[in-house]
């Protein structure tokens, strides 16, 4: 599955990935994180300019992200140091 750019989220401003509701698509800005969780994400794809789209977030717990073909959970405190627009 290949996202295009125009579906990102319009909005320039910038918020963290566990605020971001279902089937949003999103830009990773920055992760705000130690090494150790930083090298983990990147280490799964989560790298600067990757585009997640939020396939589940139902506000508590982890979150279901899709990155390129590719689905991970993610727990809420992770995704909450991932800065995306």
């Amino acid at each position: 599955m290949k996202f295009s750019s125009s579906k990102i989220q319009s909005s320039s401003t910038l918020s963290n990935l566990a605020s971001i509701h279902s089937g949003r698509l999103v830009q990773l800005i920055a992760i705000n994180a130690g090494r150790s969780l930083q090298g983990r994400l990147m280490s799964m794809g989560l790298i600067r300019g990757s585009k997640i789209r939020m396939i589940s977030n139902q506000g508590s717990g982890s979150l279901l992200v899709g990155l390129g073909e590719n689905r991970m959970t993610l727990g809420r405190g992770m995704a909450e140091k991932i800065i995306v627009k």
